[in-house]
């Protein structure tokens, strides 16, 4: 390879790179958002399902991982140094089959994750009490959720029928972020009270709520973002594998080593 394409090499990985540690800096950040998120269906998975943090803590984990790796393969790229760019392909293949590894085994496990996370809003529904301080926040978090997707439990409406305030109330109130009216009207949460003076047996079935449970809302918003969601998954497959062809060229035509050139601390 000729001193001139080595450099574009060289410069184009360093390019790569730059871009590799931009995009652990993203994933790092993703992955602090989980955590300290407190408003959105997010938080109610997390505070009930350790799968969700130990997620959030690997993804913490790759983010940094990734930085780190951008910064190696672009002092590697620069300086031509042999070894950091053999580090860098090796770390980059293991992080590939990583990936694929983890997204099969969230394919394959599909069923079991829906079940869990429906066990998970099945309990909080059932315990939920605005007047508990102690869950407070994480019953906001799904007094949001069900605000915002205009949805009423997890399958429907009926679902709130096992709570325990509910039970002791007859069921004339509802949770009044199911209300079906404008948002902005809202109480966002706690409980309304159904009107009974012309229906003293009033059930569920009278609540003046939406009917759609929140399993199709949130299942309407996987599909819609599907393309998106695979298509930054694709992306970062090809940065990755543009990144182990460009080192392991740079790596074959790089026939000595200055290590003067690495820069001192």
């Amino acid at each position: 390879m000729g001193s001139g394409c080595l450099k574009v090499t060289k410069y184009f990985l360093f390019l790569f790179n730059l871009l590799f540690f931009i995009l652990g800096a993203v994933i790092l950040g993703f992955g602090i958002w989980i955590m300290v998120d407190k408003n959105s269906f997010i938080y109610v998975l997390q505070m009930s399902s350790s799968s969700l943090k130990t997620g959030a803590y690997i993804l913490i984990g790759v983010g940094a991982v990734t930085m780190l790796m951008g910064f190696l393969g672009c002092l590697g790229a620069v300086n031509e140094i042999r070894c950091l760019l053999g580090l860098y392909f090796t770390c980059l293949l293991l992080i590939l089959i990583g990936q694929i590894a983890a997204g099969l085994l969230i394919y394959l496990q599909r069923s079991a994750l829906k079940a869990e996370v429906s066990g998970i809003v099945h309990k909080l529904i059932q315990d939920y009490n605005p007047e508990d301080e102690k869950n407070r926040t994480i019953e906001n978090a799904w007094d949001y959720v069900q605000t915002e997707l205009s949805c009423c439990g997890w399958t429907g409406p009926q679902n709130w029928t096992v709570n325990t305030i509910l039970l002791e109330r007859n069921q004339t109130s509802y949770p009044c972020s199911c209300k079906n009216v404008t948002k902005d009207s809202l109480p966002h949460e706690g409980f309304c009270n159904l009107d009974i003076s012309s229906n003293p047996n009033a059930t569920f079935v009278d609540w003046p709520v939406n009917q759609q449970g929140c399993m199709e809302g949130v299942e309407s918003w996987v599909q819609e973002n599907l393309g998106i969601i695979l298509g930054v998954c694709a992306g970062v497959a090809v940065i990755e594998l543009l990144g182990m062809v460009l080192s392991i060229c740079l790596c074959k035509n790089i026939h000595t080593e200055d290590y003067t050139k690495v820069p001192k601390y």
